[in-house]
């Protein structure tokens, strides 16, 4: 859970709300027909901050809840932890 690392939180919320801001002035650069490099340049400037808040949600996911779950006796939890984490993060490609 994030809400146990406040600090994370707001890191996280910061960068969602920076790529919310990058995403809406695309929209605003494409109505203006404005240069599809600065376009470009601005999309990806959006995929990096949400790559980098996926990436620090999946170490979060992996201390909190995958530390809970692999640890535990049960082996079927470890096999749901293994797969969801395999299905969130696309790590098992089809």
């Amino acid at each position: 859970m994030i809400s146990k690392n406040p600090t994370l939180q707001k890191k996280l919320l910061l960068a969602v709300k920076k790529s919310q801001g990058t995403l809406s002035k695309v929209a605003k650069m494409i109505e203006e027909d404005c240069y599809c490099g600065d376009i470009a340049q601005q999309i990806n400037a959006s995929i990096g901050l949400l790559r980098g808040v996926n990436e620090e949600l999946m170490k979060n996911h992996l201390l909190c809840c995958g530390r809970s779950d692999l640890s535990d006796k049960n082996s079927k939890k470890w096999e749901k932890f293994v797969e969801e984490f395999a299905r969130i993060w696309q790590i098992n490609k089809k």
